[in-house]
């Protein structure tokens, strides 16, 4: 059986061997033999090195779904690299000369791919999904990446320089995501073309012939890119094309200056409308109609993260924060106005702009929500996810102020989070205030630390209309429960009761103060007798269940069925959630063993790869004096979860005991100082801690 929470394979095109192994230890060396017959789920690291012709690769390099090839997204793939150029034949564009093909969800990441060949592409992904994050596309016959049929990639933080015709072309009914990329030095930055409509976002567009065409029927959304010094023209729109360059309500924030004949040339029959973007008059050609922008955006101009009323302001770290991730902005004449009160459709605006999760609700149709009002989508996206609905009338009320209760509720559902103890609200001198539907959603939302209030911690104000700086803070602190954050230390920040949870075996335990932590965040619970039994080995189920409770992982992976997991087994939902947010996997047989003890190194692979942590320094195995039974596939992870302090061992910790089952004492601590590195719990002193 393969253990841990992901399959690995290794492949370095100087050392490796195609008959090996393909672990750390004994790695393939081509690519080609790593792709062959991998399974869904499989990540491959590529080491240094070129991976071409000459080193056995055989183009193209089909990357099938659910795999991940990984490189260096440190330096965008500067040392590894992928070129070569093989024939593939498109179902909508005939044949081409592609380097990679992704298919599904495959994921690729940290490499530089290069297709010298005559009319040659990069990447090529049709009708799928994948993403390509942190890699580098030079030197391309054609042009980098080529989206075609019903793709939906997200293409996100590459660099593509020096292509022959392109950066990125788009094309047939693809959509998706291109964000935060640099295209500079190529034919065109982008290429959006036939019915394809993209999000375009935050994009640094430099120093290309052109900069963007926009053609035939193509719909795109254009918000917060720059387009700077491309030669002959910046924006260009041809044939029957209509770009979303902002509207009154809903301002772009592109910047286009300093580009070759224009910024923007409209070839189209349309009126280009423009709202909120940084344009010079005198550099349009053709029809543009420039209009002033009502609302706030829900993001801000490339490069803001500040505003100058919210210097001093009690929320200022979290609005800087939320800035700095594009999530949120101020007004056109650069405040913030964080005192302001905050509509429901803003609030649904900034939702949509700050998760990113699976529909969990049907779509519901808001009888005062028509399809051109500017939040349309942004509401229909929050209420897919679950975050926000309407009323019974099937109003949705969008210029309604939002109440402070109103935006906790719309958090709790999210997030997911389960009801939380009453007893927990003692701590609000106007408990009474809260309406009694709301109780138990606001008892889970104080237990997980979600709430901020001000000027007293000890007043919630639950019928007050929630300001912009209470709901900027409040929805960060919901990313940090998701762990798409970091902790922002804050004295405003509710912290439940203090009050430790019984457990009547626990007393002078080595553990307690794990597993009493744990228990006041209601993450973790006894047995009916009042017991823990710390001692005990936790199951791969009970596992994760624990990781679900703690750091609620959002989805990275499709659904997997397991033949030992019924649906109605007491774990399937966590089980699930574990394996598709990449904590945990199962067996090649298509068991999961949920009635299995779970393994030191299996509970350390978990945390390590759920959490993304990084390995840093092989020598720091030398401690253990065991380290030659960590099975291959946990060393790595060993290493990431010693630097990171999850390891934990009896004194003086130089035993890790990798194959020894798991004790519920035991996950328990780890699980703890996992959510110590997210920065949700503080530190515990603890001899029982490996520290290096």
């Amino acid at each position: 059986r393969l253990l841990g929470s992901v399959a690995m394979l290794y492949v370095n095109p100087i050392s490796g061997n195609d008959a090996a192994a393909g672990n750390q230890a004994a790695p393939l060396k081509s690519l080609t033999r790593a792709l062959r017959g991998v399974s869904p789920g499989t990540v491959i690291r590529l080491a240094a090195g070129t991976y071409d012709g000459a080193n056995g690769e055989a183009f193209p390099l089909i990357v099938p779904p659910g795999v991940t090839v990984s490189g260096d997204e440190t330096s965008q793939g500067r040392s590894i690299a992928i070129a070569g150029s093989g024939r593939y034949n498109s179902p909508t564009f005939g044949g081409q000369s592609v380097a990679v093909l992704l298919q599904g969800d495959a994921q690729l990441r940290g490499v530089t791919v290069t297709n010298r060949a005559s009319g040659g592409t990069g990447v090529w992904i049709e009708s799928a999904s994948p993403i390509v994050s942190h890699c580098s596309f030079v030197n391309c016959g054609r042009e980098g990446i080529f989206v075609s049929g019903t793709s939906k990639p997200l293409l996100a933080n590459n660099l593509f320089s020096d292509n022959r015709l392109g950066g990125i072309t788009l094309a047939r009914n693809a959509k998706g995501e291109v964000n935060r990329n640099r295209c500079d030095r190529n034919g065109y930055g982008l290429s959006i073309n036939d019915r394809a409509a993209p999000l375009v976002s935050e994009n640094q567009i430099l120093e290309n012939r052109v900069g963007l065409i926009v053609a035939q029927e193509a719909q795109p959304v254009l918000r917060r890119n720059r387009i700077e010094l491309n030669r002959e023209g910046g924006l260009i729109l041809r044939d029957r094309a209509a770009p979303d360059f902002g509207q009154a309500q809903d301002p772009a924030s592109n910047v286009l200056q300093a580009n070759g004949l224009f910024d923007i040339q409209n070839q189209t029959p349309f009126v280009l409308v423009s709202s909120g973007n940084q344009l010079n008059p005198s550099r349009i050609e053709g029809r543009v109609k420039i209009v002033i922008s009502e609302v706030p955006a829900t993001q801000p101009s490339p490069g803001t993260a500040s505003f100058p009323d919210v210097v001093g302001h009690w929320a200022e770290p979290f609005i800087a924060a939320m800035a700095s991730k594009g999530i949120i902005s101020g007004f056109p004449d650069g405040s913030f106005r964080p005192e302001e009160s905050l509509t429901r459709a803003q609030y649904a605006a900034i939702i949509a702009k700050a998760f990113q999760q699976p529909a969990r609700k049907a779509a519901i149709r808001f009888l005062d929500v028509t399809s051109t009002f500017w939040a349309y989508n942004a509401i229909a996206q929050a209420q897919r996810m679950g975050f926000i609905a309407g009323f019974p009338d099937r109003s949705f009320r969008p210029q309604q102020n939002l109440t402070r209760t109103q935006a906790i509720l719309a958090l709790v559902s999210g997030l997911g989070l389960p009801g939380g103890n009453p007893n927990a609200l003692r701590i609000y001198r106007d408990r009474a205030l809260i309406p009694s539907y709301a109780t138990l959603a606001i008892a889970a939302a104080t237990e997980r630390r979600l709430l901020v209030s001000q000027p007293q911690t000890d007043t919630l104000e639950p019928l007050r209309d929630i300001t912009r700086a209470e709901a900027t803070a409040m929805i960060y602190q919901a990313l940090v429960i998701a762990g798409q954050a970091n902790a922002i230390a804050s004295d405003l920040i509710i912290d439940p009761p203090l009050t430790n949870p019984s457990f009547a075996d626990l007393e002078d335990h080595w553990a307690a103060d794990f597993i009493r932590g744990l228990g006041r965040q209601r993450l973790i619970a006894g047995f009916a007798d009042g017991t823990f039994r710390p001692n005990l080995p936790m199951t791969r189920a009970q596992y994760a269940a624990l990781l679900v409770k703690a750091f609620n992982p959002p989805p990275k992976r499709p659904e997997r069925d397991f033949s030992d997991v019924p649906a109605n087994f007491w774990a399937a939902a966590a089980i699930q959630q574990a394996y598709r947010s990449g904590f945990l996997s199962g067996f090649p047989d298509g068991t999961f063993a949920p009635d299995e003890a779970i393994l030191r190194s299996q509970a350390l692979v978990a945390l390590v790869q759920g959490l993304g942590l990084s390995a840093t320094d092989a020598s720091v195995l030398e401690r253990y004096v065991d380290w030659q039974q960590i099975p291959s596939y946990a060393k790595v992870a060993a290493i990431a979860a010693t630097q990171h302090r999850l390891v934990i061992a009896t004194p003086p910790g130089t035993h890790l005991r990798p194959l020894s089952a798991t004790t519920r004492a035991e996950a328990s601590a780890m699980t703890y100082q996992g959510l110590v590195q997210q920065g949700r719990l503080a530190a515990l002193l603890s001899p029982h801690i490996v520290l290096v």
